[in-house]
């Protein structure tokens, strides 16, 4: 893996900055922490969650060496090349409803993107922020993936407190990305790739989606936010391969997204509503 050049801006994030503006008495966000560095911010803040940081904590990391994805995937970032931060959540919902918040932090993320940088970025279900094909100027690439999400719960507590977290390629090369499916902003051709607008418009969009669907009691349907998923969700209406947990393989259309935000197939032995538990991959049957 080759360094970018030396002359592309990488500045620091602001962490007074963001705080001056994010961290109100009538707002959500308690405070953004900006580190140097963090193996895993979901890890950092979920340790910090069992030992009673409140909700609306938020962790930023300048440089993550030990990022952790879905099925145990690791990965890194170059040092400020990517936006990696966590949120800590408190929600009084009912438990099953909880598999909510890594859509709502999709929806939010592509409001961000979209709104700050022009990059035309939808869904993947269940939790990658992809920049279609359609919508970029190389046509011979595939859909490419510019972050992934993950939300982990922990009930030691009694409560349950998630931790959400999303890490954003921002300013990485070609050769920086972890492999070849990756995409980075500034290769997207992005109008702004400074990381703290980004940041800003994130939050800002996720207590936003947050307020309406915690005061519908984690109903995603009565919220809006299950609309919204599904209109930003390349996933739906389009012929899939699901690769599941014992080796098989079901193919078939993916018709929607349920109530619960299952995917549901319409395979050979009719439909299927499948959890991203229930999965290994999804990926477009061609």
């Amino acid at each position: 893996m080759t360094s970018a050049p030396e002359s592309f801006p990488r500045p620091p994030l602001d962490a007074a900055a963001l705080n001056a503006v994010l961290a109100r008495p009538d707002g959500m966000w308690e405070r953004i922490e900006v580190v140097p560095e963090a193996g895993s911010t979901n890890t950092e803040l979920a340790a910090r969650a069992r030992d009673g940081a409140p909700h609306g904590s938020v962790l930023v990391a300048e440089h993550q060496s030990a990022g952790r994805g879905r099925l145990g995937r690791g990965f890194s970032t170059p040092p400020r090349a990517a936006l990696t931060v966590s949120l800590l959540l408190r929600p009084t919902v009912p438990v099953g409803r909880l598999g909510w918040l890594s859509a709502l932090m999709g929806v939010a993320a592509v409001g961000a993107v979209r709104g700050t940088t022009g990059v035309e970025a939808a869904l993947k279900w269940p939790n990658d922020l992809m920049v279609p094909k359609a919508s970029t100027t190389r046509p011979e690439r595939a859909d490419g993936k510019l972050a992934g999400i993950l939300a982990e719960i922990d009930f030691s507590s009694g409560a349950p407190a998630v931790v959400v977290g999303i890490g954003i390629n921002v300013s990485q090369s070609r050769e920086e990305l972890p492999v070849a499916t990756a995409v980075s902003l500034r290769g997207e051709g992005a109008t702004d790739l400074d990381r703290g607008v980004l940041l800003a418009s994130l939050l800002g969009e996720f207590e936003e989606l947050y307020t309406m669907w915690a005061a519908a009691e984690g109903d995603a349907e009565a919220a809006g936010l299950a609309a919204v998923y599904r209109d930003t969700c390349v996933t739906v209406g389009h012929r899939v391969r699901v690769h599941l947990p014992d080796g098989r393989v079901l193919k078939g259309t993916a018709t929607g997204i349920d109530a619960d935000g299952r995917l549901v197939v319409d395979g050979p032995e009719g439909e299927r509503a499948l959890s991203a538990g229930d999965v290994v991959h999804v990926r477009p049957d061609r």
